[in-house]
């Protein structure tokens, strides 16, 4: 790929992740439409000003526009097209989507031998699913399958990235929390930064339910959602937890096991709900109760951090400790300025240190 092609598919990605219009970008910048056409159909390159104002205005660094992208095709599966999430927002999302899976791709290829790892279904995944039964089988199984028992999980995006799965933090419309994406059909699940961990976790899970099952006759969303509280709470569990029948469960209750397991109080109500621990008008009282309370959207008690998929900057820890890339490089990796690199990689663990230990 030349030169002016390279660039032209950057402004091109950028522009879309900023959900900008070529007309927009162009008076943003100060060309005319037509330049920003020739720039980004790689008919003419962009003098090293207009690029600089290009990169101001679109939110990125300069080498950014030099980096070859990755022969990764990032797509939207079909069941995916009815959901509420405008094309422009789609657009946007693919396009960082895209960007954060082409320096993810490059981290990977400075360890070509170790590093290759390839999402495989387990024997019998995905599989058919026509019933409720059927989904609380299914996530049993996916359990057993991966051999990670019966107790609460820890990072599910770590652990999804264990078994092969790609997970990216993206800003990101706030229509949903993530999407299951495929990348030439390997999957990739984006979450949206800055939400609660009880609600990525579940997310996380309705995402992965999605993928490991092929839904007949019933609600796509809906048979996710069961699978995702079937996967972060099996039904021996909630047995366990709660009893096999209640007239009442209490909000207290209810938060201890929010902290215990990483999903929240209402998804624990629909949880009792759905396997019949609790009747329908139990759970319609303390949603209605919730709602008085102004926990709806707000649980009390201290919210559960985000969890972060944290792979790809182990990779890039390691490739910066063995010189194999520069530490402007790793920023940049990392969609960091080096600044920002410095300050968040050596804050958290270590003191005021300015470079990587050598051996």
């Amino acid at each position: 790929m030349d030169a002016k092609a390279m660039v032209g598919q950057r402004i091109k990605a950028a522009r879309a992740a900023a959900g900008l219009s070529q007309r927009e970008l162009a008076r943003r910048v100060g060309v005319s439409n037509t330049a920003v056409h020739k720039y980004e159909k790689g008919e003419d390159m962009p003098g090293s000003e207009v690029l600089l104002r290009i990169s101001r205005t679109l939110g990125v660094r300069m080498d950014y526009f030099f980096r070859p992208p990755a022969a990764l095709h990032v797509t939207v599966p079909s069941y995916r097209k009815k959901k509420s999430l405008s094309k422009k927002a789609e657009a946007a999302l693919i396009a960082k989507v895209q960007d954060w899976l082409d320096r993810y791709v490059a981290v990977e290829s400075l360890f070509p031998k170790e590093t290759e790892r390839k999402f495989d279904f387990p024997d019998g995944f995905p599989r058919k699913v026509s019933s409720y039964e059927d989904i609380e089988s299914v996530a049993v199984m996916l359990r057993e399958a991966w051999d990670i028992g019966m107790d609460p999980l820890g990072n599910i995006a770590e652990l999804l990235e264990e078994k092969g799965i790609k997970v990216g933090m993206v800003e990101a419309d706030d229509r949903f929390d993530a999407l299951l994406l495929s990348a030439d059909g390997s999957p990739v699940i984006a979450v949206r930064e800055g939400i609660p961990g009880d609600r990525e976790r579940f997310s996380i899970a309705h995402e992965l339910g999605h993928l490991v099952m092929e839904v007949e006759v019933l609600d796509e969303e809906k048979a996710a959602n069961r699978f995702a509280g079937a996967f972060l709470v099996p039904r021996t569990v909630a047995y366990r937890e709660l009893g096999l029948k209640r007239s009442r469960l209490d909000f207290r209750e209810l938060l201890l096991l929010k902290y215990k397991y990483g999903i929240s109080m209402a998804a624990w109500i629909f949880r009792a709900k759905d396997l019949g621990i609790i009747s329908e008008s139990v759970a319609r009282g303390l949603f209605s109760a919730m709602k008085k309370l102004g926990w709806w959207g707000k649980e009390p008690g201290e919210q559960i951090p985000q969890e972060f998929p944290r792979r790809m900057e182990r990779l890039v820890a390691r490739a910066v400790a063995e010189e194999l890339i520069t530490v402007s490089r790793a920023a940049e990796l990392l969609g960091l300025s080096v600044v920002e690199f410095r300050e968040s990689w050596y804050k958290e663990t270590l003191p005021r240190v300015p470079e990587p230990v050598r051996g």
